[in-house]
């Protein structure tokens, strides 16, 4: 996951079972020489997949900041320069069963000399500086005591848009204690039975306490969308365990 200069990896961390310790390896692409701040937010997903900042936790949503640490808390990233920066699980003894999620920030420092776009009023003499300052965030999340989330999938619906592109709804439904993690991946199966791949999309969740998130994907345009049948599978990731967590299929005749 990359903003601006600063690469972070891995995009996610999820403490479970006995992991106590998590390394992020952060990486400095640019040029010049970069100081970034770390911290935590806490997000509301919202059902279009889309966050809000927030302060209180919505109800059934535990914020995990309190049971972490993040050391170092600043770091100095010369060009082409990496770090790792440690988070580590505390206070287990106080963890009821259940999924918290916080989200780290890494916020970069400005110079106390930056370079801005400069605009000048020449009628007040007036000379404003603008100094571009962003931030990227990754889920920490720590699951205790065994998962009960299921997943199912609903609301599928096939169309083309206005400008002629295949398009497919769904809906992602989400039951249980825990978020959900994985890869949505889109076959086409024709009449005599050939499968062709049209859609993928990595990295999708519903994070707890959402029971459902709406989604909408573009599907290629190489196969006859007037007969055989739309697979939709969503799965967890590869470099995880296996596992199918929803599948459906949609008519096309």
């Amino acid at each position: 996951m990359a903003q601006g200069n600063l690469l972070v990896n891995p995009k996610r961390a999820v403490f479970e079972g006995s992991k106590r310790i998590i390394t992020l390896n952060l990486a400095n692409t640019g040029k010049d020489t970069a100081k970034y701040n770390i911290s935590f937010l806490q997000y509301r997903m919202k059902e279009d997949g889309g966050f809000e900042e927030i302060t209180r936790p919505d109800s059934l949503q535990l914020f995990a900041d309190k049971y972490l640490r993040i050391f170092p808390r600043t770091v100095v990233l010369g060009p082409n320069e990496a770090q790792v920066v440690k988070v580590q699980l505390t206070r287990t003894n106080l963890l009821i069963p259940g999924e918290y999620r916080s989200h780290l920030y890494f916020r970069a420092v400005p110079d106390e000399k930056p370079l801005g776009e400069t605009s000048k009023d020449s009628s007040k003499n007036i000379s404003v500086k603008l100094i571009p300052i962003f931030g990227i965030s990754i889920p920490v999340i720590i699951r205790s005591g065994q998962s009960t989330t299921k997943i199912d999938i609903t609301d599928i619906s096939f169309q083309l848009t206005a400008e002629k592109i295949p398009q497919l709804k769904l809906q992602l439904n989400r039951t249980g204690n825990m978020s959900v993690y994985g890869d949505l991946t889109v076959t086409h199966i024709s009449p005599q039975g050939k499968n062709t791949q049209i859609g993928i999309v990595k990295g999708i969740s519903v994070y707890a306490p959402n029971l459902k998130r709406r989604f909408v994907l573009n599907l290629d345009e190489g196969v006859n969308y007037r007969s055989g049948k739309i697979k939709v599978e969503y799965a967890a990731q590869p470099d995880v365990q296996k596992e199918m967590f929803a599948r459906i299929y949609l008519s096309l005749n």
